[in-house]
């Protein structure tokens, strides 16, 4: 278990990367692997296996009430060699709880996949208390943005493996995964320019970041 303890009702950002910056996500498949992953294991005791999860997402459609969550998944994206996830914890450890299943899944799957042993994440996972609904925002937002800023795609909303879709109520509902409704208090119009409005600003964050690590 994590030494560092995780308040309940606290957000955080976390943050978890692949090992020497490798390749974690390679196709749609396995994208869609961890976004199943991630839906499943927020529930503390889910009520079907995972393997039947998968063939069959309709089973767990709708969101589990907060009794039956470890935590609540705000907003999330899935890089190539990382991810992030924004996460209330609602439950004692429920961020280590669920991480822990999160991350031992995915090795496991990738691994067999690709006939490979040993860890493929760096560390645990990192974490970051978001303190107030400012900087929730502006972090959903730089989350959001990260496939345009390191140049996967030209527009946030062609990047199907994040949140951001359904910020814009643009994925259907058996997709979703966040629940920001009730955090959030902004229209997707309005949202959208929020985001597209710092693009080019986080760009050249990015590359002033390189010039100086």
């Amino acid at each position: 278990m994590r030494k560092e303890t995780l308040a309940i009702g606290e957000t955080y950002h976390i943050f978890s990367k692949s090992i020497a910056e490798f390749v974690i996500f390679n196709n749609k498949k396995e994208y869609l692997r961890m976004k199943q992953s991630i839906k499943y294991y927020q529930r503390e005791k889910p009520d079907i296996k995972f393997s039947k999860f998968t063939k069959n997402e309709c089973a767990m459609k709708d969101f589990p009430s907060d009794k039956e969550k470890l935590a609540s998944i705000i907003a999330y994206c899935l890089m190539p060699t990382h991810f992030h996830l924004v996460l209330k914890q609602l439950k004692q450890d429920g961020i280590s709880i669920f991480m822990a299943k999160l991350l031992n899944s995915y090795s496991r799957y990738f691994n067999i996949r690709h006939n490979r042993k040993g860890p493929l994440w760096e560390t645990e996972f990192k974490n970051v208390l978001v303190k107030t609904d400012e900087q929730l925002l502006h972090l959903t937002r730089y989350i959001h943005l990260n496939p345009v800023t390191t140049y996967l795609v030209d527009k946030a909303e062609d990047w199907s493996f994040s949140s951001y879709q359904e910020y814009l109520s643009k994925s259907c509902d058996d997709e979703k995964i966040s629940e920001y409704d009730q955090i959030l208090n902004i229209t997707p119009d309005l949202y959208k320019k929020f985001v597209e409005d710092n693009v080019s600003y986080q760009r050249e964050l990015a590359k002033l970041k390189l010039l100086y690590c």
